[in-house]
């Protein structure tokens, strides 16, 4: 069985964010394909992720981080696996899988704000030019992304000559699914983060046009930029921030309300969409070439309605023509039938397999 090393250090240790989210999802259908062991910098980590064996090493932000391979290489693993591209290599004597999810930061250069000052410098050094992207993506034997979208976009600029595989994101299953009959509360759900390609100010203007709609943002926020946004709502009662959301709590939303909303302004593949989908909920999205793509079919049949991410007005009345329960119900079915064709087996197949061609093709190239 391969023995696969997946770089966890990006899991979050309370609520989880995107890459958060793809690594314990993905990690754990791994799990089931593979010989796995975690690699963690905080014990934190371990409450987001599942029960698997861990290996502690330095921070993924550490000066170490170039040398990361003299603590992995005693351990002999076949391959190891980073859901970033960020990962050193160094002195490895494995195959290394890098995943790139998304290339905004080169459109949209300013940095979480989570980060260290000295790492937020240099991401944006790093981002001022594709040179160093290639550079350590040409260092990797293999690259990973979540979307065709992405994979046309790393080859449109040349990121690699290495091989791009898709390992696709995917939702949680979801066994009792909304029934399409029952007409949504005038709930609307934004999940995601509140840098500023997200637009989220787009949709408040929008949700300034839909009296009696409650929008909850659910992810972590800071008390600054939750004022800000605040101060753009003309009834502030109908924005409800959530500072972070139980997974419980997450779907109990998804369950009743009319739709899922995002505005952004660029995306490397859209998780909640597709979370979203999975329960049958309708989504009102920016038209954005990956959110065709995720919708697929659902788009065609109004399961996800996209509008222009500067447009308040058609953001409105995209959420008002899901009143009418006959389109509502339609939007429904088509959101969770396309949601099926998703899933972190699919993913976790992908990952093991290219695992295994990199394992093979090092044990021949050691042997001649």
């Amino acid at each position: 069985m391969l023995k696969l090393f997946f770089d966890c250090r990006y899991t979050r240790t309370q609520v989880h964010d995107g890459i958060s989210r793809f690594t314990a999802s993905l990690v754990e259908a791994a799990a089931e394909k593979a010989d796995v062991t975690m690699l963690i910098s905080d014990p934190g980590q371990l409450n987001l992720l599942p029960d698997l064996p861990h290996l502690r090493i330095s921070s993924p932000t550490s000066l170490r981080e170039p040398w990361v391979a003299r603590q992995l290489n005693p351990h002999r693993p076949d391959v190891v696996f980073s859901p970033m591209q960020t990962m050193g290599g160094f002195g490895r004597s494995y195959p290394l899988i890098l995943t790139v999810h998304d290339l905004i930061y080169y459109a949209h250069r300013t940095p979480p704000r989570n980060l260290p000052a000295p790492v937020r410098l240099g991401w944006r050094a790093y981002h001022l030019s594709y040179l160093p992207q290639r550079l350590v993506l040409d260092h990797a034997d293999a690259v990973a992304t979540v979307s065709e979208t992405t994979r046309g976009l790393i080859r449109r600029h040349d990121l690699t000559r290495r091989p791009v595989e898709l390992i696709s994101n995917a939702p949680p299953a979801v066994a009792r699914p909304r029934d399409p009959a029952v007409r949504g509360t005038r709930d609307l759900v934004y999940m995601g983060s509140f840098m500023g390609y997200k637009n989220v100010e787009a949709v408040i203007a929008g949700v300034n046009r839909l009296p009696g709609y409650t929008l909850h943002l659910c992810s972590p926020i800071t008390e600054d930029r939750e004022a800000q946004l605040r101060a753009l709502a003309d009834d502030p009662d109908q924005l409800v921030f959530h500072r972070g959301i139980s997974e419980e709590d997450y779907a109990r939303l998804l369950e009743h309300a009319t739709a899922l909303v995002s505005l952004s302004q660029a995306e490397g593949y859209g998780l909640p969409v597709v979370e979203a989908m999975a329960h049958g909920t309708p989504c009102v999205l920016s038209d954005l070439p990956i959110f065709r793509e995720i919708g697929g079919s659902a788009v065609a049949e109004a399961g996800a309605q996209l509008v222009h991410g500067q447009d308040p007005q058609a953001f409105a009345a995209a959420v008002q023509r899901l009143e009418d329960p006959d389109r509502s119900a339609r939007a429904s079915t088509a959101a969770r039938r396309r949601s099926l064709e998703f899933s972190w087996e699919d993913s976790a197949d992908r990952l093991v397999s290219l695992g295994e061609r990199l394992a093979a093709h090092g044990r021949s190239a050691r042997s001649r």
